[in-house]
């Protein structure tokens, strides 16, 4: 169980889910609150997005609520699903219940009876993933704010790739001893690219390095709402000054705060008190300051004034450092290369679906005892390979390979057998049997009517020859770069 948060007043242990669907148990549930559901699932989806919210939220159901106490229950479909929603949105769904009604003053997140027993018979491994998974918090506080860092998301814990080295660095030079040559800090990236990662991995680095610093992170949702409750409460100066005490300030999803004047205002003079004194800002959002709508000039000049890193989406070999680096923390755990290789490939949107794919193929192996194959990734994960596969067609391929190797387009189909022809052609059919969904012979008549014997005989002799020759898998590694890019 995770202790209550004290400064929103709900207990971020929850142990269920639904879309809206209420399942009662004991007392019926007043159809208000299960409207007021309804209303904050709708904004779920469009915050988080119909993938997501499919697979984690929608599932949820109610299922009892104690009016003498506020505590709800939900449920989920099994003790995996719990953890992770919990770890995940407890702070986001707590707080949308805490916006949409005063009623609700904790939430239990349940596992659906029975699930234990399955998790039981696996327990060996099981454990060590939910060992791994368990949310924990940091103890201490800044003024009235208690400060919960995942202990996962450090600086160790990020894989550094081209993508994202500026912001790393970045990162790392605002949590250390040394007067950080910018503040704020703006870091930006599309959802699930690393942001909040980072924002993490500098309070841990710099409470290690200011033991006694007053830090404060929260979400834009969870400031707005804080001081809106301040205000109500006549609260407002106490909340000011806490805000003000910080050494070190982040907040996460700025996007959020976008048409909210008062809030706006706090926040702009919070942010020029402590730049004024030599403290440190990061704040992090999906869009560059100048493309927040709705918010005041002046406090998007402020964001702007020291630096903005950008994170872009993460490439091919980034994705496969991810997931090795995930399998390698997990003890007992054997995922096949070539397994990794079709998830680093086809879950490209963001690191938080590749991370979510590997977990939900772990855990269903573990649960069914099923072994971990490319056909159970395919089966398990059809959802979301299907929203992130992009449809990338065998034209494509010719015309990115004939440009990579100089050749004429029409060399893809002619009878021509000279190498300098031959072996792209063959790196081309390989490349169309990798990234499409297309048979052998399929492929075969789109090289000119080729038999699908020459087709297999191409892939099989490219996968050799990219074991042997280093310049040969440089070639193709580049094209696959091009084309997934």
């Amino acid at each position: 169980m995770v202790q209550e948060s004290k400064n929103i007043g709900v207990s971020p242990t929850i142990r269920a889910a639904t879309n809206g669907d209420v399942r009662k148990s004991g007392d019926d549930l007043d159809p208000q609150l299960t409207d007021t559901w309804r209303t904050i699932c709708a904004g779920l989806r469009r915050d988080l997005g119909a993938q997501i919210f499919g697979q984690w939220i929608k599932p949820i159901k109610l299922s009892r609520f104690d009016s003498a106490t506020g505590e709800l229950q939900v449920i989920l479909p099994s003790e995996f699903a719990a953890n992770w929603v919990r770890e995940r949105y407890s702070e986001r769904l707590t707080l949308a219940w805490k916006s949409h009604s005063g009623d609700v003053k904790t939430i239990i997140f349940s596992a659906k009876a029975g699930s234990a027993r399955i998790a039981e018979v696996k327990k060996s491994n099981a454990a060590a993933i939910q060992d791994n998974m368990a949310p924990k918090s940091l103890p201490g506080s800044s003024g009235s704010f208690r400060l919960e860092l995942d202990p996962r998301m450090t600086f160790d814990e990020f894989i550094a790739g081209h993508s994202n080295v500026l912001a790393l660095n970045a990162s790392q030079r605002m949590a250390s001893a040394e007067k950080p040559l910018f503040s704020p800090l703006y870091l930006q990236s599309s959802t699930g690219q690393g942001k909040t990662h980072l924002m993490h991995a500098i309070g841990h680095a710099y409470r290690a390095e200011f033991p006694d610093a007053k830090i404060i992170y929260m979400s834009a949702e969870r400031f707005m709402i804080e001081f809106v409750s301040a205000m109500r409460r006549n609260e407002a100066m106490e909340f000011k000054a806490a805000l003000r005490e910080a050494d070190l300030l982040m907040i996460d999803d700025i996007q959020f705060i976008v048409g909210k004047n008062s809030t706006q205002e706090e926040f702009l003079h919070t942010v020029d008190s402590l730049i004024s004194r030599g403290k440190r800002v990061v704040v992090a959002a999906d869009r560059p300051p100048q493309a927040l709508d709705g918010v005041d000039q002046r406090l998007l000049s402020r964001l702007s004034m020291g630096l903005v890193a950008d994170i872009q989406s993460a490439g091919l070999e980034l994705r496969r450092d991810i997931l090795q680096h995930r399998i390698a923390s997990l003890p007992h755990q054997d995922v096949p290369a070539d397994v990794v290789e079709f998830l680093a490939r086809t879950i490209s949107r963001n690191l938080r679906e590749l991370e979510g794919g590997l977990n939900k193929l772990l855990a269903y192996s573990q649960l069914t005892g099923r072994p971990i194959t490319k056909e159970l990734a395919e089966e398990q994960l059809s959802d979301i390979l299907s929203a992130c596969r992009r449809r990338i067609t065998i034209d494509e391929i010719q015309r990115t390979v004939c440009e990579y190797y100089r050749l004429d387009r029409n060399e893809m189909s002619s009878k021509r057998r000279a190498r300098a022809v031959a072996r792209p052609r063959q790196v081309a059919m390989y490349l169309a049997k990798v990234m499409t969904p297309r048979s052998y012979p399929e492929i075969g008549r789109k090289f000119g009517g080729r038999d699908h014997s020459t087709v297999i005989h191409a892939v099989k002799l490219v996968e050799q020859l990219r074991g042997e020759d280093t310049e040969m898998d440089n070639d193709v590694r580049m094209l696959l770069r091009q084309l997934e890019s």
